[in-house]
């Protein structure tokens, strides 16, 4: 069996966010929880599932959510390997990364590195779940639903 790091790194992100979510807490307040000291920014991309977090920081943040470490590591491992994808659209990353719409500058970044990681030799179709559409939605201020419909178009267009 084979792990898909980046997969792995944003469902646990995933989890985390809801988790804190889910106490109606802000990051800042979340941080305070912490016994050491890290940035929001740090933590924001643990949610985002950008940054790998070593073991005693990610029992750390489980501990300050009231949260058994392995049972959240168990949710993670469901999601990760199970074959149950809970819808999702299929995005071209060309046409991201022309899509020269204000709104859509944090997604055009990250297909233009996605795109640039792989030198041409990488898919430049991805498909991202529900969880992923939503925090992307998210960082563009954008209605999920309106997002998934500028993805499904699949058309760059200039307002």
């Amino acid at each position: 069996m084979r792990i898909d790091v980046e997969n792995y790194q944003r469902v646990l992100g995933d989890e985390l966010r809801r988790l804190r979510k889910q106490r109606g807490w802000t990051r800042r307040e979340l941080n305070g929880r912490l016994q050491s000291d890290i940035s929001l920014q740090t933590l924001a991309t643990y949610e985002l599932g950008t940054r790998q977090c070593s073991v005693v920081r990610f029992v750390e943040i489980c501990l300050a959510l009231d949260e058994l470490p392995h049972e959240l590591i168990a949710r993670v491992h469901d999601r990760v390997f199970t074959d149950r994808p809970v819808g999702g659209v299929r995005v071209d990353l060309r046409s991201v990364a022309r899509d020269r719409r204000p709104d859509m500058a944090p997604l055009r970044r990250w297909a233009a590195g996605r795109l640039a990681e792989h030198q041409g030799a990488g898919p430049a179709e991805v498909r991202l779940d529900i969880a992923a559409l939503e925090r992307m939605a998210e960082l563009c201020g954008l209605e999920t639903v309106d997002l998934i419909g500028r993805l499904r178009a699949g058309r760059p267009t200039e307002d």
